[in-house]
């Protein structure tokens, strides 16, 4: 059989569904070869059981340096080409464990909850705005976007009052339409903002994260580099993802009345509606791809050392051996036991915090506005971006 061409294209006219060749793969080929758009080979790796014990596994670097590291997305070839370290994120341990601990605490549970009160307030003032503005309202702008982007603020301690300037960045960074110059450019813009911030954080320290950083920085415990790409991943990472997450997953609510209807009245199921949305959509498509840095064997074949793999969270998510009727939406059923956040020492960091803002955004847009529906209008389904979204979500309501 010919090597397949990755990214592939999802069902049309459905934003929720990952491409009908992850359930052939799953069933006939569980680990296959394919070529991304540069050309390069990968395998893809479709099997909840295959794609966990992929991530676990040290063999399987995540250091977007490493030779043979499948790049997919045009942000992720600018860092490379132009030599741009990639955040911890994208590193291996040592160098990933030690810069995870110094973050860790600020995404934790206890933090987590400690900002829910706040998350609650910035959200109802959204939907007070919403409320109060024009039809159709775009959710996208009004909602998704606001609530990750000053959350991550106020944990960085980045002004909120500069948001808009950076959400552009951002934009350009992660928009496959982006030419190479506007991601560089974007890349230059952030890194320049971010370390003009680092230096008031030396001179004027906060309780924030930025500010414990650089007081690591001037003990000598790490550099300025580690800083700042730290600061930009962080920042980026940080609203991006979960942006994208209360958008699909109030679009997907609203595609589902019933599951609505459900969580509308018992706003406690809020958590297990979260991780089933969370498994339904697995919004970060390319998040988990690895180089092997050793010969490794997955799924009974071997991926020799240099060779890249994509391991799919979206098709793990969707695996019937562990999800019955995968590809229904069931707030009762047991989701926890997804891969939406990865999996193993690379797990995203901000996964609390991100379950918190989602368990309070979702039952606050069901509750306020009861009547919601989609509007007529493009809601301009993102493609080969590495998150599944929409530029846009128009809203009304009677």
């Amino acid at each position: 059989m010919a090597d397949l061409a990755f990214p592939m294209p999802r069902p049309a006219g459905c934003p929720f569904d990952p491409p009908a060749e992850f359930a052939r793969l799953r069933e006939q080929e569980p680990v296959a070869r394919a070529v991304l758009p540069d050309g390069s080979p990968v395998w893809l790796l479709t099997r909840y059981h295959d794609v966990r014990a992929a991530l676990r596994d040290p063999a399987a670097s995540a250091d977007l340096r490493a030779p043979g590291f499948p790049i997919v997305t045009a942000a992720e070839r600018a860092l490379v080409d132009h030599g741009v370290h990639p955040g911890f994120i994208r590193t291996d341990p040592p160098e990933h464990s030690r810069m995870r601990a110094l973050v860790a605490a600020d995404f934790g549970v206890r933090r987590a909850e400690a900002l829910r009160p706040a998350i609650e307030r910035l959200v109802d003032s959204c939907l007070d705005r919403v409320l109060a503005g024009p039809r159709p309202a775009d959710l996208v702008a009004e909602l998704a976007m606001p609530v990750p982007s000053t959350v991550i603020c106020w944990v960085l301690g980045v002004p909120v009052d500069d948001i808009g300037s950076f959400n552009a960045w951002t934009r350009a960074l992660v928009d496959a339409g982006s030419t190479p110059e506007q991601t560089q450019e974007a890349n230059g813009a952030i890194t320049a903002y971010l370390d003009r911030l680092i230096t008031t954080k030396l001179d004027e320290p906060g309780d924030d994260l930025l500010s414990r950083l650089a007081e690591e920085h001037r003990r000598g415990g790490i550099g300025r580099e580690d800083v700042l790409a730290t600061a930009v991943l962080l920042l980026v990472a940080g609203h991006e993802t979960t942006a994208n997450m209360i958008s699909m997953g109030a679009l997907a609510l609203l595609h589902h009345p019933e599951r609505a209807a459900e969580l509308r009245a018992d706003p406690g199921l809020a958590p297990r509606a979260v991780e089933e949305l969370l498994r339904y959509l697995s919004v970060s498509e390319f998040a988990t791809t690895r180089a092997a840095v050793r010969d490794v064997e997955v799924g009974g074949r071997t991926i020799r050392a240099g060779e890249g793999l994509l391991p799919l969270t979206q098709a793990a998510n969707r695996d019937p051996a562990v999800f019955a009727d995968p590809d229904a939406l069931d707030f009762h059923r047991r989701s926890k036991r997804h891969v939406a956040f990865g999996f193993g020492v690379h797990q995203c960091v901000g996964q609390s915090l991100a379950r918190v803002e989602l368990q309070v955004v979702y039952p606050a847009l069901l509750r306020r506005i009861p009547t919601l529906r989609v509007a007529d209008g493009e809601l301009g389904l993102k493609q080969g971006e590495g998150i599944v979204g929409v530029r846009r979500l128009p809203v009304t309501w009677d």
